[in-house]
């Protein structure tokens, strides 16, 4: 059996995914609320595929629970948020799991951290919790980590399509841990240490952050000079040896918009070019801001409640918002005492913030400027809808004349 600790963004479909190819799995989560919701058969967030995925696991009698098992192999999967003051990696949420883990586990355990850590996290801490409560590494526990790589809108394909890193301080132990990720991982499954594994994850996301900031700098310098950046990077693309991101509002999510701060937080005097592309992509909801206000002045219109927000959430066609910049554009405005603009998402379904519109005709009957921050297909499918109104698209997915760019 395993012991899913985490029923999150990640954990449930990593559950969900074991007990559908027939390995027994008991999901924990201390959110009681949560785990009595998916023990009745109600799932707590939308994805694709995923409802058919709950369907097959329950036919295998997944069970969902908020005591930790007794049992030989547990997965991690719980929040890693950074400190926003320091930059670093905040481990309150694995050191707990860990400690639970040790109440309870049978000797020769495996614990596997999927939860995005910062190079060194095990070395530095996660050893010396099980050192200190008395247990043998590579005895009594074994530890391995196991990095997430999965992404919201399409989690349940890349589950088993995306390759897999198995960190571990046990060539035999990680090969036992990749047989189990191959009972659904149809792609390769790397064994390596687990300083490489805690490294390689954090290097792919920030990779992809200073991509972006590349492609939004240029959104800047464009602006500038009136020139059309799209129509500049799909150029530039052509080139075999060229791959520029599309600029955008911002970065949000749990993995871009987080991890490099990891490396920020941790090495603050070798990381110049990633501390300046956080920063760099950190600006763009207050460079929408600028734009907003450049559109208003060119109409006349004064009155910032006649703006409204397409999109709350940090990615097109799912429903998940942390760290959207929708979010982060809302937080500018507050500083600014800029109040009343208006919002809607057809994802976010309960009110999560002020005047936001649950109906998308309602909303727009309040707005004359619409600001695309998501690139939803509900808004591609709705064109007709908005040709009367003044539109900044922020995702460069308008097919209307006359839109506004970044």
């Amino acid at each position: 059996m395993i012991n899913i600790i985490g029923l999150g963004y990640i954990g449930l479909p990593t559950a969900l995914m074991f007990a559908k190819h027939g390995i027994k799995v008991v999901g924990t989560d201390n959110n009681a609320e949560l785990v009595s919701s998916l023990t009745d058969g109600r799932l707590s967030f939308e994805e694709e595929g995923l409802e058919e995925l709950f369907q097959a696991a329950q036919a295998n009698r997944i069970a969902f629970s908020t005591e930790y098992q007794r049992t030989h192999t547990y997965i991690i999967a719980v929040p890693t948020p950074y400190i926003k003051e320091s930059k670093k990696l905040d481990p309150k949420y694995v050191f707990a799991a860990v400690n639970s883990v040790l109440d309870v586990c049978e000797k020769g355990t495996a614990i596997i951290i999927e939860s995005t850590i910062s190079p060194g996290t095990i070395d530095k801490y996660v050893r010396p919790v099980i050192e200190k409560r008395g247990y043998v590494i590579g005895q009594d526990v074994h530890l391995l980590h196991a990095p997430e790589r999965i992404i919201p809108g399409s989690m349940i394909y890349e589950l088993e399509h995306n390759s897999r890193t198995i960190g571990t301080d046990n060539l035999e132990i990680g090969n036992k841990i990749k047989d189990l990720y191959s009972s659904f991982c149809k792609s390769e499954i790397l064994v390596t240490d687990i300083r490489s594994a805690e490294m390689s994850k954090v290097v792919e996301n920030t990779y992809r952050d200073i991509n972006i900031a590349f492609a939004n700098e240029l959104a800047k310098i464009c602006r500038t000079d009136d020139m059309d950046v799209y129509e500049i990077i799909r150029i530039a693309n052509k080139h075999p040896r060229v791959n520029i991101l599309q600029p955008g509002p911002g970065v949000g999510g749990h993995c871009i918009s987080v991890d490099p701060w990891f490396l920020v937080g941790d090495y603050p005097d070798l990381t110049n070019l990633i501390l300046t592309a956080r920063k760099i992509n950190d600006s763009m909801p207050r460079h929408v801001l600028g734009r907003i206000r450049d559109i208003m002045r060119e109409h006349g219109i004064k009155d910032i409640s006649k703006v409204g927000l397409y999109g709350l959430t940090y990615k097109e066609n799912v429903d998940d918002t942390r760290e959207s910049p929708t979010l982060q554009l809302l937080d500018r405005m507050d500083e600014h005492l800029a109040f009343g603009v208006k919002v809607f998402d057809p994802f976010v379904k309960t009110r999560i913030v002020d005047h936001q519109f649950i109906n998308f005709e309602d909303f727009l009957n309040e707005i004359e400027i619409l600001v695309i921050m998501v690139g939803h297909d509900h808004i591609k499918n709705n064109m007709e809808l908005i040709n009367n109104k003044l539109v900044l698209d922020t995702k460069n997915i308008c097919v209307l004349k006359d839109s506004y760019k970044l």
